[in-house]
């Protein structure tokens, strides 16, 4: 083998190959099945062009056929006006058509015959292609159930790898929170025991000592001063309750003299009616 053949069989080698690794298994039952019915399609043209071959033959036929008919009628009627020479051409016409007679119905037979046959193919080829159909159909399920069943697992595979990427970065996440929840705790107690002082301040935080005593002292004087006007509250509604009272006494007092005095008059009226 010399040097170009064999660099020629490398390379279809390898272009093999690459057409089976890219070639899908679906596509390719779908074309085969589409010649086949090509193919059949093909032969039913070949019917069709062999069956009117045939019907132009049968025509000829009936044609010739009543031609032999006309030169029956020919030789009689020149028989019986003595015409024996016109009979004789009539009657060699007659066997004439009658021999292309015969020549047709061999080539009728002829097409006939072969009409059967390709009928007879169309038939099996039919049967075939309805076969193939039914396990092209099966095939493609199973190749899509198989290529599912790989995609699948690439995904559960990458899905593994995907689930270690996102437990490294939440375990990430959680210790820069962590740290984050540190500082900020460092800056509050920070904050609290006044180890930051504002920048944009003169105050220290003496100042802010005296200042929160200064507030505290206003709550206190605000509350004390609440209290006694609470307390003169208090003490006026007594005041108001006890004169309440007197007032209600007095007119219970009233009320008794008024009743006595009903009384004894009432008694001086019983008198004088006695």
């Amino acid at each position: 083998m010399g040097i170009l053949s064999r660099m020629s069989y490398v390379i279809r080698s390898k272009v093999n190959a690459i057409l089976n690794r890219t070639e899908d298994p679906r596509e390719t039952l779908d074309y085969s099945y589409e010649q086949m019915r090509d193919r059949l399609q093909d032969v039913k043209q070949g019917i069709a062009d062999l069956t009117t071959q045939k019907k132009r033959l049968e025509m000829q036929k009936r044609r010739l056929e009543e031609n032999v008919e006309k030169h029956n009628e020919q030789a009689r009627e020149a028989v019986a006006q003595d015409r024996d020479d016109l009979a004789r051409q009539a009657l060699e016409k007659k066997n004439t058509k009658m021999n292309q007679i015969e020549q047709l119905e061999t080539q009728i037979a002829d097409l006939q015959e072969k009409q059967d046959n390709l009928v007879e193919q169309k038939n099996e080829l039919q049967g075939r292609i309805e076969e193939f159909r039914t396990k092209k159909e099966t095939m493609k399920a199973q190749y899509e159930a198989s290529e599912a069943s790989v995609r699948v697992s690439e995904a559960m595979t990458g899905a593994g790898d995907e689930m270690e990427d996102v437990s490294r970065a939440i375990e990430r996440a959680e210790e820069e929170t962590e740290d984050m929840e540190a500082r900020a705790a460092a800056m509050d107690e920070l904050q609290d025991t006044g180890a930051f002082d504002d920048a944009l301040s003169d105050e220290d935080s003496i100042d802010r000592e005296l200042a929160a005593g200064r507030t505290d002292s206003e709550v206190e004087a605000e509350l004390e001063t609440l209290k006694g006007e609470m307390g003169k509250e208090t003490a006026s509604v007594e005041e108001s309750e006890e004169t309440e009272g007197d007032a209600e006494a007095d007119v219970d007092v009233e009320e008794e003299l008024e009743s006595s005095e009903i009384d004894e008059e009432l008694e001086e009226i019983r008198d004088e009616g006695r």
